[in-house]
């Protein structure tokens, strides 16, 4: 199925940080089986820039976290999304897709749907945790809504804002059975040796908050399994420097520490238990069926703002889908190196917790594994229809039902 045109479709895209990055360029790569003339453009990074897409600006200007560190970078965000509003009030897309980055997009969102720019959201903001009132800007804002947890479609049919529930594409990209040795051979382990994950986040603020911490366990881990390695993956230069100083800092230069740069899925594949900070690396632990304990921190004034806006008791992604603590969370001053530590320990050495744990993500992984770009772009492609019909351009065959 297909949209023939004699007028190129036109894609506007907004990807504020590297998982939006990856998840429109899959999208992309899902629309051009039925567009493939269509054009992309906006903002995003260089796996939507392999796609086909045209980067206006790349997508690391709006990767920014945390009131303190947003506020640092605020009038160039509005300054950019201003431009680009201008742009594309304009000379309008055919379509608008906002990639996460909710407190950009939707600003941004609601004025294109005013003046009559289909827009669609890509990745609920996380309303079933925090600031739940949003969802009433969320539908002044958006054409469609498109979730990738099964839960959060009800939350949208509440309020009569069109929804489809696609999955998670991580959820299709990792193998439901994970097996740890062919992991350590890529690393060059040793087959029985004990390996600690550790991820400390993929971005400087996180480095900044976390990487001390993490070193501080590491040697507490060490002390308590002499024989054990620790493997730490890191995104970028800059992260990676900011752990080196904190290696150095803590006296820590002679742990058994092997960094990485990149391999974070084979690091946590390999490993016995995973430490990692809250975020999207939580969920890819879980797909890997790997034991893990959470640890996040934020700025004081931050962590207060966001406290008390909660409607969760619980942050990591594992706890959220299930609805319950199934791995454990240390945040703010109760993420301590000690009790970090501790609970890596106990779950190493608890089998039956490990096992159980292995079969929860089981289950949570055939939840969300949904074909997601495909979904998604089912959910897109009747809106380009209209588009085509609207401009007069002749369309292939279409099947309404297939995009529900």
């Amino acid at each position: 199925m297909g949209i023939n045109s004699g007028t190129k479709l036109r894609i506007a895209m907004v990807a504020g940080e590297a998982s939006g990055d990856q998840l429109g360029a899959h999208l992309i790569h899902a629309l051009k089986m039925h567009i493939p003339d269509a054009e992309f453009f906006g903002i995003g990074g260089p796996k939507m820039e392999s796609a086909g897409f045209n980067a206006l600006y790349p997508c690391e200007k709006l990767a920014v976290r945390g009131y303190i560190e947003v506020f640092k970078h605020l009038f160039e965000i509005l300054g950019i999304r201003k431009a680009l509003a201008k742009a594309l009030i304009k000379n309008p897309p055919d379509i608008f897709i906002g990639i996460d980055a909710p407190d950009f997009n939707l600003g941004l969102e609601r004025r294109l749907k005013a003046k009559g720019i289909p827009t669609v959201h890509y990745v609920s903001p996380s309303i079933w945790a925090w600031r739940g009132e949003r969802i009433k800007k969320i539908g002044r804002a958006v054409s469609h809504m498109l979730a990738l947890f099964p839960f959060e479609p009800a939350l949208y049919q509440q309020q009569g804002i069109p929804v489809t529930y696609v999955g998670h594409p991580l959820a299709d990209a990792f193998p439901l059975e994970v097996d740890r040795l062919p992991a350590r051979v890529r690393l060059n382990l040793p087959p029985r040796q004990r390996i600690f994950a550790l991820l400390p986040g993929s971005r400087q603020s996180e480095l900044q908050y976390l990487g001390a911490l993490f070193v501080d366990t590491a040697k507490l881990l060490v002390a308590r399994f002499p024989d054990c390695r620790l493997l730490v993956p890191l995104t970028t230069r800059e992260t990676r420097d900011l752990f080196e100083q904190a290696l150095y800092d803590q006296g820590a230069e002679n742990l058994p520490i092997t960094l990485l740069f990149g391999h974070a899925h084979d690091a946590m594949a390999a490993s016995d238990a995973v430490l990692v900070a809250s975020g999207t690396a939580t969920l890819e632990a879980a797909l890997l069926k790997r034991p893990m304990v959470i640890a996040y921190r934020l700025s004081p004034w931050t962590a207060r703002l966001v406290k008390r806006r909660l409607t969760l008791p619980y942050v990591g992604l594992p706890n959220v889908l299930a609805g319950r603590f199934v791995v454990p969370e240390f945040l703010q001053e109760n993420a301590t190196a000690e009790n970090l530590a501790q609970a890596l320990g106990n779950l190493v050495e608890d089998t039956e917790t490990c096992r159980r744990l292995e079969v929860n993500f089981a289950e949570l992984h055939l939840s969300l594994k949904q074909d997601t770009a495909d979904k998604a772009a089912a959910a897109i492609l009747p809106y380009l229809k209209n588009a085509s019909t609207q401009s007069s351009i002749a369309a292939a065959p279409w099947n309404p039902a297939k995009a529900a």
